[in-house]
């Protein structure tokens, strides 16, 4: 696997002021790409990163919202100037994001959510250690192939190449911190929101937004002190 090229760019801020960062991943035909969907439409505060990528576009597709569609030659090119935070060779193709625009997105606050294999993911940890990694699986193996054989668009060659990859990419579910199986649609969906609300409510970034609220309910004590007054715990 091709390591993108080192960056001198600062890491991500851990702060209210700065975007969260999605990382979903899953094998083909576990069913990412409509949950992603719908959890979009669900959360208008969430924003897809647009990946670039050397496949043919697919039906009802359009450049620049799914993917940034270019050819090989453009991709290579791209590789060279180290516009990649990270980049992946998936069978006959490739996919990347550009690191440029996904850290500007950030630092305005818009949170993001990156749809990329555990090659990707993994690349992306190592850049952005606080972003938040999403692993979905399938039921099982053969619910798996009946969904890859019920988009009719694949040969049954390519089908077996498919779950034998599948496989592989199956394996790398514990580099993630949170694990969604798609059995039930919504059940997952519902999962998937619960994960981004529960990391906007975590207390670093609860206290960055809410911080002259809590000021005015400590009555001036020192923020420092947990509960705001000296030996005293949240809660008490």
């Amino acid at each position: 696997m091709p390591a993108a090229p080192a960056s001198s760019s600062p890491a991500s801020k851990s702060s209210a002021a700065t975007g969260l960062l999605f990382v979903v991943s899953a094998p083909s035909g576990a069913g990412k790409t409509s949950l992603v969907a719908a959890l979009l439409e669900r959360d208008p505060a969430l924003a897809l990163s647009v990946s670039y990528t050397t496949r043919a576009r697919r039906s009802g597709e359009v450049d620049g919202r799914h993917y940034h569609f270019v050819d090989h030659a453009r991709f290579e090119q791209m590789i060279a100037e180290g516009a990649f935070i990270e980049y992946a060779r998936v069978f006959d193709n490739a996919y990347g994001t550009a690191e440029s625009s996904l850290r500007k997105t950030l630092d305005s606050g818009q949170d993001l959510l990156l749809e990329i294999d555990w090659q990707g993911a993994r690349q992306v940890r190592e850049r952005f250690p606080e972003a938040v990694s999403i692993f979905i699986v399938p039921p099982s193996l053969a619910a798996l192939e009946e969904r890859l054989r019920g988009r009719g668009q694949d040969s049954d060659a390519v089908i077996g190449e498919r779950m034998a990859k599948a496989r592989d990419e199956l394996s790398h579910w514990d580099e993630y911190g949170y694990l969604v199986v798609n059995d039930h649609f919504e059940q997952a969906l519902g999962d998937l929101s619960a994960i981004v609300k529960a990391e906007r409510l975590r207390t670093p970034r609860q206290a960055a937004r809410e911080q002259d609220r809590l000021r005015s309910m400590l009555g001036g004590m020192p923020s420092d002190m947990p509960g705001g007054r000296p030996g005293g715990r949240p809660g008490d």
